[in-house]
């Protein structure tokens, strides 16, 4: 398919098409048509917080991160925002106030970890996270807050074999004055016990979390406006 069709067949005015150093696609478009219809969920939820923050996030399984990162550094534009390297290897990117729109795990292997989908409302995840856990090996991590992005979340396996994470209350962070850091307390405050790692990774990431709970390690709640609202 040529660009023009492309484009046309994703409702942009342009776009070009290019693979980074690990042969995933990215499609950069501008012109993008919008809707005034209004966004009809599948279910009873209050909405998905996108707009100039974007979708929410991606990540990837990468062989070679040390390439990756020079791509999407200096080609596109991404800024480091922090990384670790327990329980596992991750480094995180922003383009925008969001904390990461992109991140990157040293896994051995290439492919894709997660998406990211952030609601308005705490209660819409509690809810999805009542439907994951009535199917059967459904749930991959469970309900959990991030140390990153101070995300209340769960992930679920899609039928494609890769994650969603489905989570509330990301901060924004000041771009401009922004220091990239590593976190030596690893990805999350509590919870998000991830049934995929290998069974000494997983535990290691319990330690972390445990001696982040004797810390008294805790992060400020981020309510968004309107997420005080009942519906």
């Amino acid at each position: 398919m040529n660009s023009r069709a492309l484009a046309d067949e994703r409702r942009v005015t342009d776009l070009i098409v290019l693979n980074d150093p690990l042969g995933y696609r990215i499609e950069v478009f501008h012109g993008a048509e919008v809707t005034t219809d209004p966004f009809v969920p599948g279910r009873n939820i209050s909405g998905f917080r996108t707009g100039p923050l974007g979708l929410g996030h991606v990540v990837l399984h990468v062989e070679r991160v040390e390439e990756m990162m020079a791509f999407y550094q200096t080609m596109l534009g991404f800024r480091l925002s922090d990384y670790y390297h327990k329980p596992f290897e991750a480094y995180f990117f922003h383009l925008n106030p969001r904390h990461h729109s992109l991140a990157f795990v040293r896994s051995g292997k290439n492919a894709v970890h997660h998406l990211m989908m952030e609601l308005f409302m705490l209660d819409d995840v509690g809810q999805g996270y009542d439907i994951a856990q009535s199917q059967e090996g459904r749930i991959a991590t469970t309900l959990g807050r991030h140390t990153s992005d101070f995300l209340t979340s769960f992930y679920t396996y899609t039928p494609s074999n890769f994650l969603v994470e489905y989570g509330w209350g990301a901060r924004s962070i000041d771009v401009d004055n922004w220091v990239a850091k590593e976190r030596p307390e690893g990805p999350s405050l509590w919870g998000h016990d991830r049934v995929w790692l290998p069974d000494e990774v997983r535990e290691n990431a319990r330690k972390l979390r445990m001696q982040l709970a004797q810390q008294g390690y805790r992060r400020p709640v981020q309510v968004i406006e309107g997420g005080t609202e009942s519906g």
